[in-house]
């Protein structure tokens, strides 16, 4: 668990090439470079775009550390109910 976390944080720090946050390209980059294998979409720009949108919750056109845990959490939530037959909508 703790490479995991490890994992979380690095490749946020080198996606974001700063401690701002993910900018629109960077977002758009780390999703397609590292997310490819376990999300739908990662070849739709718009896709991509509606994404960051809803997670940028402060609208200030970046995805923060925080706005990307919640992406984290949503995909490990969803991979868990994968993995254990759950429905997503229990």
């Amino acid at each position: 668990m703790e490479e995991a976390i490890k994992t979380v944080v690095t490749t946020f720090l080198k996606s974001s090439r700063s401690s701002d946050g993910l900018g629109k390209n960077d977002f758009k980059k780390m999703v397609q470079k590292q997310l490819g294998n376990i999300m739908a979409d990662t070849d739709s720009s718009s896709a991509i775009k509606d994404m960051q949108q809803g997670l940028d919750t402060d609208q200030d056109g970046k995805v923060s550390f925080q706005e990307y845990l919640q992406l984290i959490g949503h995909l490990a939530k969803s991979l868990s109910q994968r993995k254990t037959g759950e429905n997503a909508a229990a």
